[in-house]
């Protein structure tokens, strides 16, 4: 079904890129970011330690995670990635506030993983790497 496979595809763009500018934003400083450096420096404030291993490690898998999935290719794989850097954004950053984004807690982070992770039971789409690869 084109329809559902456009959906897919739509869900994917967004949550894909902007996975791949918050992973740029940790490895190279781009849109805004503090780079790697930067980016340690505040996950050691918080505990996660090395923090320059922890985010170059966060943003590969923003990066990485985001493009797979932005493409439909290795999907499964990419899911993963996106979830397991959410899981961390969650517990580490997020939880302590609560629930609602207005107070900083899960909420969002929450969706992305969610919004990943029905992506990757339902399948990519039509409109992937994956269908033209693997189907």
């Amino acid at each position: 079904m084109v329809s559902v496979g456009l959906g897919l595809l739509l869900m994917r763009l967004v949550i894909g890129v902007v996975f791949i500018g918050h992973g740029a934003q940790k490895l190279f400083g781009w849109f805004g970011g503090y780079g790697p450096k930067g980016t340690g420096g505040w996950m050691e404030s918080i505990g996660i330690k090395p923090g320059v291993a922890m985010a170059v490690l966060a943003g590969l898998m923003e990066l990485v995670g985001g493009l797979l999935f932005t493409l439909g290719f290795l999907t499964p794989v990419a899911a993963v990635l996106i979830a397991a850097a959410m899981l961390g954004a969650i517990v580490k950053v997020h939880a302590p506030n609560g629930f609602w984004s207005t107070a900083n807690g899960i909420e969002f982070p929450l969706i992305l993983l969610v919004v990943a992770i029905g992506v990757a039971l339902a399948g990519p789409g039509s409109i992937s790497l994956d269908a033209l690869l693997f189907n």
